[in-house]
Protein backbone atom coordinates (compact mmCIF):
# COMPACT_ATOMS: atom_id res chain seq x y z
CA UNK A 1 0.00 0.00 0.00
CA UNK A 2 3.05 2.24 0.27
CA UNK A 3 2.63 5.34 -1.88
CA UNK A 4 -1.06 4.69 -2.45
CA UNK A 5 -3.50 7.56 -2.33
CA UNK A 6 -6.71 6.01 -1.12
CA UNK A 7 -10.12 7.68 -1.03
CA UNK A 8 -11.07 9.34 2.26
CA UNK A 9 -12.46 6.96 4.84
CA UNK A 10 -16.11 7.02 5.90
CA UNK A 11 -17.06 9.71 8.38
CA UNK A 12 -19.38 9.63 11.37
CA UNK A 13 -21.06 12.51 13.15
CA UNK A 14 -19.43 12.96 16.54
CA UNK A 15 -21.92 12.96 19.39
CA UNK A 16 -23.85 16.20 19.87
CA UNK A 17 -21.61 18.14 17.48
CA UNK A 18 -22.18 18.79 13.79
CA UNK A 19 -18.61 17.67 13.10
CA UNK A 20 -17.97 14.56 11.02
CA UNK A 21 -14.75 12.64 11.73
CA UNK A 22 -13.23 9.82 9.71
CA UNK A 23 -13.75 6.46 11.39
CA UNK A 24 -9.98 6.07 11.53
CA UNK A 25 -8.05 9.09 12.76
CA UNK A 26 -4.46 9.78 13.73
CA UNK A 27 -3.39 10.35 17.32
CA UNK A 28 -0.27 12.49 17.59
CA UNK A 29 1.09 11.73 21.07
CA UNK A 30 4.01 9.77 19.53
CA UNK A 31 4.93 12.89 17.53
CA UNK A 32 5.65 14.50 20.89
CA UNK A 33 8.45 11.93 21.25
CA UNK A 34 6.77 9.80 23.87
CA UNK A 35 8.41 6.52 22.87
CA UNK A 36 11.30 7.60 20.65
CA UNK A 37 12.77 10.64 18.94
CA UNK A 38 10.90 11.50 15.74
CA UNK A 39 12.75 13.59 13.19
CA UNK A 40 10.91 16.36 11.36
CA UNK A 41 10.85 14.52 8.03
CA UNK A 42 9.57 11.35 9.70
CA UNK A 43 6.80 13.29 11.45
CA UNK A 44 5.82 14.79 8.11
CA UNK A 45 5.90 11.31 6.57
CA UNK A 46 3.61 9.91 9.28
CA UNK A 47 1.00 12.60 8.65
CA UNK A 48 1.36 12.24 4.87
CA UNK A 49 0.86 8.47 5.14
CA UNK A 50 -2.32 9.04 7.13
CA UNK A 51 -3.61 11.54 4.58
CA UNK A 52 -2.77 9.24 1.67
CA UNK A 53 -4.58 6.43 3.49
CA UNK A 54 -7.79 8.46 3.66
CA UNK A 55 -7.51 9.79 7.23
CA UNK A 56 -8.95 13.27 7.67
CA UNK A 57 -9.22 13.48 11.46
CA UNK A 58 -6.17 14.40 13.53
CA UNK A 59 -6.04 14.67 17.32
CA UNK A 60 -3.30 16.57 19.14
CA UNK A 61 -2.56 18.45 22.35
CA UNK A 62 -0.18 21.09 23.76
CA UNK A 63 0.97 18.39 26.19
CA UNK A 64 2.36 16.11 23.46
CA UNK A 65 6.05 16.94 23.44
CA UNK A 66 5.28 20.28 25.12
CA UNK A 67 4.01 21.75 21.86
CA UNK A 68 6.08 19.69 19.43
CA UNK A 69 3.20 17.56 18.14
CA UNK A 70 1.10 20.63 17.37
CA UNK A 71 4.01 22.20 15.47
CA UNK A 72 4.57 19.00 13.47
CA UNK A 73 0.90 18.58 12.65
CA UNK A 74 0.47 22.23 11.70
CA UNK A 75 3.48 22.22 9.36
CA UNK A 76 2.15 19.12 7.60
CA UNK A 77 -1.43 20.32 7.14
CA UNK A 78 -1.53 24.08 6.86
CA UNK A 79 -1.32 24.07 3.04
CA UNK A 80 -4.18 21.57 2.77
CA UNK A 81 -7.69 23.00 2.18
CA UNK A 82 -8.91 23.78 5.68
CA UNK A 83 -12.38 22.34 5.15
CA UNK A 84 -10.92 18.98 4.08
CA UNK A 85 -9.79 17.87 7.55
CA UNK A 86 -10.75 17.99 11.23
CA UNK A 87 -8.41 18.82 14.09
CA UNK A 88 -9.01 18.40 17.80
CA UNK A 89 -6.69 19.77 20.46
CA UNK A 90 -6.89 20.20 24.21
CA UNK A 91 -6.78 22.57 27.16
CA UNK A 92 -5.70 22.05 30.76
CA UNK A 93 -2.00 22.82 30.52
CA UNK A 94 -0.30 26.09 29.61
CA UNK A 95 3.24 26.09 28.24
CA UNK A 96 5.67 28.58 29.77
CA UNK A 97 9.39 29.20 29.75
CA UNK A 98 11.07 26.99 32.39
CA UNK A 99 11.13 28.50 35.89
CA UNK A 100 14.54 27.01 36.62
CA UNK A 101 17.29 24.73 35.25
CA UNK A 102 15.53 21.55 36.47
CA UNK A 103 11.95 22.66 35.93
CA UNK A 104 11.14 20.19 33.14
CA UNK A 105 10.46 16.77 34.66
CA UNK A 106 8.08 14.53 32.72
CA UNK A 107 7.92 11.45 30.50
CA UNK A 108 8.73 12.97 27.12
CA UNK A 109 11.98 11.68 25.66
CA UNK A 110 12.37 14.83 23.59
CA UNK A 111 9.95 17.61 22.79
CA UNK A 112 10.29 21.36 23.16
CA UNK A 113 11.90 23.06 26.12
CA UNK A 114 8.82 24.42 27.84
CA UNK A 115 7.42 23.85 31.30
CA UNK A 116 3.78 22.77 31.52
CA UNK A 117 1.50 24.26 34.17
CA UNK A 118 -1.98 22.88 34.85
CA UNK A 119 -4.65 25.54 34.43
CA UNK A 120 -8.36 24.83 33.98
CA UNK A 121 -9.44 28.43 34.62
CA UNK A 122 -10.91 30.94 32.17
CA UNK A 123 -7.63 32.68 31.31
CA UNK A 124 -5.78 29.37 31.11
CA UNK A 125 -8.33 27.94 28.68
CA UNK A 126 -8.20 31.00 26.45
CA UNK A 127 -4.41 31.21 26.49
CA UNK A 128 -4.03 27.50 25.75
CA UNK A 129 -6.51 27.74 22.87
CA UNK A 130 -4.86 30.78 21.28
CA UNK A 131 -1.38 29.31 21.72
CA UNK A 132 -2.52 26.09 20.02
CA UNK A 133 -3.73 28.08 17.00
CA UNK A 134 -0.32 29.72 16.74
CA UNK A 135 1.56 26.43 16.99
CA UNK A 136 -0.73 24.77 14.45
CA UNK A 137 -0.51 27.72 12.08
CA UNK A 138 -4.28 27.74 11.52
CA UNK A 139 -6.96 30.12 12.79
CA UNK A 140 -9.46 27.57 14.09
CA UNK A 141 -9.72 24.05 15.44
CA UNK A 142 -12.86 21.98 15.09
CA UNK A 143 -12.99 20.33 18.53
CA UNK A 144 -11.57 21.28 21.91
CA UNK A 145 -11.09 18.85 24.81
CA UNK A 146 -10.51 19.16 28.53
CA UNK A 147 -7.35 17.12 28.99
CA UNK A 148 -6.36 14.68 31.74
CA UNK A 149 -8.80 15.76 34.42
CA UNK A 150 -8.90 12.29 35.96
CA UNK A 151 -7.21 10.15 38.65
CA UNK A 152 -4.58 9.01 36.15
CA UNK A 153 -2.92 12.43 36.45
CA UNK A 154 -4.09 13.93 39.76
CA UNK A 155 -4.55 12.85 43.35
CA UNK A 156 -8.02 13.23 44.85
CA UNK A 157 -7.51 16.65 46.44
CA UNK A 158 -5.89 18.15 43.36
CA UNK A 159 -8.52 16.62 41.09
CA UNK A 160 -11.33 18.16 43.13
CA UNK A 161 -9.62 21.54 43.09
CA UNK A 162 -9.19 21.49 39.31
CA UNK A 163 -12.80 20.39 38.78
CA UNK A 164 -13.87 23.36 40.90
CA UNK A 165 -11.65 25.66 38.84
CA UNK A 166 -13.16 24.32 35.63
CA UNK A 167 -16.73 24.54 36.91
CA UNK A 168 -16.43 28.08 38.27
CA UNK A 169 -14.19 29.58 35.59
CA UNK A 170 -12.82 27.51 32.72
CA UNK A 171 -16.13 26.11 31.53
CA UNK A 172 -17.32 29.66 30.84
CA UNK A 173 -14.49 30.07 28.33
CA UNK A 174 -15.28 26.77 26.63
CA UNK A 175 -18.99 27.58 26.43
CA UNK A 176 -18.24 31.02 24.96
CA UNK A 177 -16.06 29.49 22.25
CA UNK A 178 -18.73 26.92 21.37
CA UNK A 179 -21.60 29.41 21.40
CA UNK A 180 -19.65 31.75 19.15
CA UNK A 181 -19.04 28.94 16.67
CA UNK A 182 -15.27 29.19 17.16
CA UNK A 183 -15.17 25.49 18.03
CA UNK A 184 -17.59 22.81 16.92
CA UNK A 185 -17.79 20.88 20.16
CA UNK A 186 -16.45 20.39 23.69
CA UNK A 187 -15.03 17.08 24.82
CA UNK A 188 -12.91 15.60 27.57
CA UNK A 189 -10.02 13.21 27.13
CA UNK A 190 -8.75 10.87 29.83
CA UNK A 191 -7.60 7.34 30.67
CA UNK A 192 -9.49 6.33 33.79
CA UNK A 193 -12.70 4.38 34.23
CA UNK A 194 -15.34 6.20 36.23
CA UNK A 195 -14.56 9.70 34.96
CA UNK A 196 -17.44 10.00 32.50
CA UNK A 197 -20.27 10.33 35.08
CA UNK A 198 -18.64 13.26 36.85
CA UNK A 199 -18.35 15.22 33.61
CA UNK A 200 -21.92 14.38 32.61
CA UNK A 201 -23.21 15.50 36.00
CA UNK A 202 -21.38 18.84 35.89
CA UNK A 203 -21.14 19.90 32.26
CA UNK A 204 -22.95 20.02 28.93
CA UNK A 205 -20.58 17.65 27.15
CA UNK A 206 -20.60 16.82 23.43
CA UNK A 207 -18.17 13.89 23.39
CA UNK A 208 -15.36 12.07 25.19
CA UNK A 209 -11.99 10.74 24.09
CA UNK A 210 -11.45 7.58 26.10
CA UNK A 211 -8.03 5.93 26.00
CA UNK A 212 -7.50 2.19 26.53
CA UNK A 213 -10.92 1.55 28.10
CA UNK A 214 -12.97 0.31 25.15
CA UNK A 215 -10.92 -2.31 23.36
CA UNK A 216 -10.89 -6.03 22.64
CA UNK A 217 -9.47 -6.43 26.16
CA UNK A 218 -11.58 -3.90 28.09
CA UNK A 219 -15.33 -3.31 27.87
CA UNK A 220 -16.31 -2.34 31.42
CA UNK A 221 -17.68 0.96 30.16
CA UNK A 222 -20.63 -0.94 28.69
CA UNK A 223 -22.07 -1.44 32.16
CA UNK A 224 -23.02 2.16 32.93
CA UNK A 225 -20.77 4.78 31.35
CA UNK A 226 -21.60 4.19 27.68
CA UNK A 227 -25.34 3.83 28.37
CA UNK A 228 -25.32 7.22 30.09
CA UNK A 229 -23.53 8.75 27.10
CA UNK A 230 -25.99 7.14 24.70
CA UNK A 231 -28.95 8.58 26.63
CA UNK A 232 -27.50 12.07 26.26
CA UNK A 233 -26.34 11.71 22.65
CA UNK A 234 -22.71 12.10 23.73
CA UNK A 235 -20.18 10.59 21.32
CA UNK A 236 -16.94 8.68 21.89
CA UNK A 237 -13.53 8.76 20.27
CA UNK A 238 -11.43 5.72 21.14
CA UNK A 239 -7.76 6.20 21.91
CA UNK A 240 -5.30 3.49 22.89
CA UNK A 241 -7.12 0.86 20.86
CA UNK A 242 -4.10 -1.42 21.04
CA UNK A 243 -3.92 -1.08 24.85
CA UNK A 244 -0.49 0.55 24.32
CA UNK A 245 0.88 -2.28 22.23
CA UNK A 246 -0.20 -5.86 22.83
CA UNK A 247 -3.16 -5.79 20.43
CA UNK A 248 -0.80 -4.66 17.68
CA UNK A 249 2.14 -6.94 18.43
CA UNK A 250 0.25 -9.93 19.75
CA UNK A 251 1.30 -11.92 22.83
CA UNK A 252 5.03 -11.71 22.16
CA UNK A 253 7.71 -11.57 24.88
CA UNK A 254 7.86 -8.06 26.30
CA UNK A 255 4.43 -7.08 24.94
CA UNK A 256 3.08 -3.94 26.60
CA UNK A 257 -0.38 -3.63 28.13
CA UNK A 258 -1.50 -0.18 29.30
CA UNK A 259 2.09 1.06 29.46
CA UNK A 260 3.44 -1.85 31.51
CA UNK A 261 4.66 -5.34 30.58
CA UNK A 262 1.67 -7.63 30.04
CA UNK A 263 1.06 -10.19 32.78
CA UNK A 264 0.39 -13.91 32.25
CA UNK A 265 -3.42 -13.54 32.30
CA UNK A 266 -3.47 -10.85 29.60
CA UNK A 267 -0.90 -12.74 27.50
CA UNK A 268 -3.03 -15.89 27.66
CA UNK A 269 -6.19 -14.02 26.71
CA UNK A 270 -4.53 -12.30 23.76
CA UNK A 271 -3.21 -15.66 22.53
CA UNK A 272 -6.78 -16.97 22.51
CA UNK A 273 -8.00 -13.90 20.62
CA UNK A 274 -5.15 -14.34 18.13
CA UNK A 275 -6.15 -17.95 17.56
CA UNK A 276 -9.74 -16.95 16.76
CA UNK A 277 -8.48 -14.26 14.38
CA UNK A 278 -6.19 -16.75 12.66
CA UNK A 279 -9.07 -19.16 12.08
CA UNK A 280 -10.90 -16.39 10.24
CA UNK A 281 -7.78 -15.11 8.45
CA UNK A 282 -8.00 -11.73 10.13
CA UNK A 283 -4.93 -9.94 11.51
CA UNK A 284 -5.22 -9.16 15.22
CA UNK A 285 -4.69 -5.40 14.61
CA UNK A 286 -7.62 -5.39 12.18
CA UNK A 287 -9.94 -6.80 14.83
CA UNK A 288 -8.56 -4.41 17.45
CA UNK A 289 -9.09 -1.31 15.30
CA UNK A 290 -12.53 -2.25 13.98
CA UNK A 291 -14.15 -3.68 17.12
CA UNK A 292 -14.85 -0.35 18.89
CA UNK A 293 -16.64 1.04 15.83
CA UNK A 294 -19.36 -1.54 16.37
CA UNK A 295 -20.77 0.63 19.13
CA UNK A 296 -23.19 3.27 17.79
CA UNK A 297 -21.79 6.12 19.90
CA UNK A 298 -18.17 5.53 18.80
CA UNK A 299 -17.28 7.84 15.92
CA UNK A 300 -13.54 7.24 15.46
CA UNK A 301 -10.50 5.36 16.67
CA UNK A 302 -7.16 7.21 16.63
CA UNK A 303 -4.02 5.04 16.80
CA UNK A 304 -0.69 6.83 16.74
CA UNK A 305 2.55 5.90 15.01
CA UNK A 306 6.27 6.61 15.16
CA UNK A 307 6.99 5.76 11.49
CA UNK A 308 4.95 6.08 8.33
CA UNK A 309 4.94 2.30 7.80
CA UNK A 310 2.93 1.88 11.01
CA UNK A 311 0.27 4.23 9.66
CA UNK A 312 0.09 2.25 6.43
CA UNK A 313 -0.35 -0.97 8.43
CA UNK A 314 -3.10 0.63 10.51
CA UNK A 315 -4.94 1.82 7.41
CA UNK A 316 -4.66 -1.63 5.82
CA UNK A 317 -5.88 -3.26 9.04
CA UNK A 318 -8.80 -0.89 9.32
CA UNK A 319 -9.85 -1.57 5.72
CA UNK A 320 -9.47 -5.37 6.10
CA UNK A 321 -12.75 -7.24 5.68
CA UNK A 322 -13.87 -9.07 8.83
CA UNK A 323 -16.59 -11.75 8.77
CA UNK A 324 -19.38 -11.56 11.35
CA UNK A 325 -18.48 -15.09 12.42
CA UNK A 326 -15.26 -13.79 14.01
CA UNK A 327 -17.19 -11.58 16.43
CA UNK A 328 -19.63 -14.40 17.14
CA UNK A 329 -16.81 -16.78 18.01
CA UNK A 330 -15.11 -14.23 20.28
CA UNK A 331 -18.40 -13.93 22.17
CA UNK A 332 -18.94 -17.70 22.25
CA UNK A 333 -15.45 -18.15 23.72
CA UNK A 334 -16.18 -15.37 26.24
CA UNK A 335 -13.26 -13.33 24.95
CA UNK A 336 -15.42 -10.25 24.52
CA UNK A 337 -18.61 -9.36 26.35
CA UNK A 338 -21.84 -10.88 25.06
CA UNK A 339 -23.48 -7.43 25.08
CA UNK A 340 -20.72 -5.73 23.11
CA UNK A 341 -22.07 -4.32 19.83
CA UNK A 342 -19.95 -5.54 16.94
CA UNK A 343 -19.38 -4.16 13.45
CA UNK A 344 -21.95 -5.13 10.83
Amino acid sequence: MSGANLPPLKTRKLGRTNVGVTELGLGTAPLGELFDKVEDDEAAGIIAAAWDGGVRYFDTSPWYGRGLAEHSLGRALYRKPRDHYVISTKIGRVLRRPFGPNAIKDQWLGGLEFQTVFDYGYDGVMRSFEDSLQRLGINRVDLLLIHDLDPWDHNSATLNAYFTQLKTSGWTALAELREAGVIGGIGAGFNSLGSIPRFLDLFDMDFFLLAMRYTLLEQEVLESEFPRCEERGVGIIVGGGYNSGILATGAVPGAMYNYAPAGPEILARVKKIEAVCARHRVPLPAAALQFPLGHPIVASIIPGAIVGAQVEKNVAAFRHSIPADLWAELKHEKLIRADAPTPA
